[in-house]
């Protein structure tokens, strides 16, 4: 496609804006979740696809005709909707489809259209994850809408919108140099500003201890409306999360939305930061890794004292949408969350 997103009309929306679909990768990969955590994962997005379902399509990468009667038939046992599961035939490394999958956009007559960015495995840490780079061009592919390819490296985790010009980010990932090093900050601004309309680039510090994308946003800081900003605070001085969401949380409180007013900002807690002592590694457990479908919103949980107080905090931010939490310490054992595994494709 020529010219850019802006040129040619299109936004990126939020995530609370009506869905066609969430697109999902079936879980496989025995590096990211080995056979003793694999049947839990499978058993978590389960309970994701009954949950969107009732209001959307649910698209499932799958490898085969094995994979696809595997996740047609643990629906149909969970109960959900299966005229609304869809099993797509599109080979894939590995799950985090929040990152190598397109972002999609919508213009003002309401058509839709696509940013395929370049994907490389988070700046290079995982050689047998680079395929999905073209996993996610064969998303695109399967589609009939505008496709704008800006050539640089992008994660969808790495930012977060409110669909009316402003975008969340963070220094740490976006500028790294394991991305693009030949961009400068002004460089990625006019990206940010060209491939997803954004107004105002509210640029964060860095993310969370376990988190192994270089401090993706959504791992502590999304919208939840237009003005409104839900970023996760810790009480715990265990790891280095206290400090660096502190910082985050004074910096959001500084930032000014694309009228140039400022943001409602709330403090979402943190669980309990959870360390693996026999791999002695921390995990990115965090409730801020939560996807707004159409009729539900899938919220981590932890079985920690907190679980409480966040799902309270979504039923007040989504009251006309279902608050759907999921024990998510197994999905976090891959290093990602309930966002990182869904992404949205707009109305």
């Amino acid at each position: 496609m020529k010219g850019t997103p802006r040129s040619e009309g299109y936004r990126m929306p939020a995530e609370w804006a009506k869905h066609e679909a969430t697109w999902l990768s079936w879980p496989k990969n025995p590096l990211t979740f080995p056979p003793e955590v694999v049947g839990r994962v499978e058993a978590i997005y389960v309970q994701m696809i009954e949950a969107l379902a009732p209001g959307e399509l649910v698209k499932v990468l799958v490898e085969d005709e094995a994979m696809e009667q595997r996740v047609l038939s643990l629906s149909e046992e969970a109960g959900a909707d299966m005229r609304k599961v869809r099993p797509m035939r599109i080979k894939s490394a590995d799950v985090w489809i929040r990152d190598y999958g397109p972002s999609f956009l919508l213009d003002r007559s309401g058509r839709k259209g696509a940013v395929k960015w370049r994907f490389n495995a988070w700046g290079g840490k995982y050689d047998d994850l680079l395929y999905d780079d073209v996993a996610g061009e064969d998303m695109v592919m399967t589609m009939k809408v505008p496709v704008f390819r800006p050539g640089i490296v992008m994660e969808g985790g790495s930012i977060d919108v409110n669909g009316l010009g402003s975008v969340l980010t963070t220094e740490q990932c976006l500028l790294n140099k394991n991305r693009n090093p030949q961009l400068s900050k002004q460089d990625l601004e006019r990206f940010l500003s060209e491939y997803t309309g954004a107004e105002s680039i509210i640029w964060l510090s860095s993310g969370i201890e376990g988190d192994d994308t270089d401090g993706h946003v959504d791992d502590f800081a999304r919208f939840v409306s237009e003005d409104t900003v839900l970023c996760a605070y810790s009480q715990s001085k265990a790891t280095g999360n206290h400090a660096v969401l502190k910082w985050n949380l004074s910096l959001l409180r500084e930032a000014k939305d694309q009228d140039g007013r400022p943001l409602k900002v709330e403090k979402l807690p943190m669980p309990r930061p959870l360390f693996l002592v026999e791999e002695s590694r921390w995990l990115p457990a965090s409730y801020a890794n939560f996807y707004i479908g159409n009729a539900a919103v899938l919220l981590p949980v932890f079985k920690d004292r907190n679980d409480k107080k966040a799902i309270e905090m979504m039923r007040r931010a989504f009251p006309d949408r279902e608050i759907v939490p999921i024990f998510a310490a197994d999905l976090v054992y891959g290093y990602g969350g309930i966002h990182c595994v869904t992404q949205q494709e707009p109305r």
